[in-house]
């Protein structure tokens, strides 16, 4: 597995090729450059891609698998990591990488770079903060949770009518 790191904008990609700061529900990032940390965080290797394709996918290694590790990422807030590791709980391994492949593309470069989108992608949404309920819907919520509760309840009376009239008393 090859780390890359022949390219020093890694990170500076990652976090640029979508602002998290669109919402206001965002976490903020600050105001870091991201272009001169190192890349001892993340490592890419290239594979051989399954499916049709014939020669070409026995041939080039076109699969691209990025680990980043997410502990070491200190300019990623605290709580988005720990939203991350909820999240994405199923692409992260017991050394605490999270693990991106992509083989949607013949082209390796293609294939890195979705990736990082997915990745990107990935921290935009671990960063959003849930909006604040109105008043309106949590009246809503209460309503719609006690008519629920009701027809539950009427379900189970019915179900146990129908068990007793089933029942035959043996006296």
């Amino acid at each position: 597995m090859a780390t890359w790191s022949s390219s020093r904008w890694f990170l500076y990609r990652l976090v640029r090729s979508r602002p998290l700061s669109h919402s206001s529900r965002a976490l903020t990032l600050g105001h870091r450059h991201h272009d001169n940390q190192n890349n001892d965080n993340s490592q890419v290797s290239y594979s051989r891609s399954s499916g049709a394709g014939g020669q070409h996918v026995n041939k080039v290694n076109t699969k691209a698998e990025v680990r980043f590790h997410l502990q070491t990422a200190d300019w990623i807030p605290l709580e988005a990591r720990n939203n991350i590791s909820d999240q994405s709980r199923t692409r992260i391994n017991k050394a605490g990488e999270l693990l991106v492949t992509s083989e949607v593309s013949r082209s390796q470069r293609r294939n890195l770079d979705d990736c990082l989108q997915k990745i990107s992608s990935i921290i935009s949404r671990a960063s959003e903060r849930p909006g604040q309920t109105s008043p309106e819907n949590l009246a809503l919520w209460d309503i719609r949770t006690d008519k629920r509760n009701k027809e539950r309840l009427k379900q189970k009376k019915l179900y146990s009518a129908v068990k007793q009239s089933r029942r035959v008393d043996v006296d």
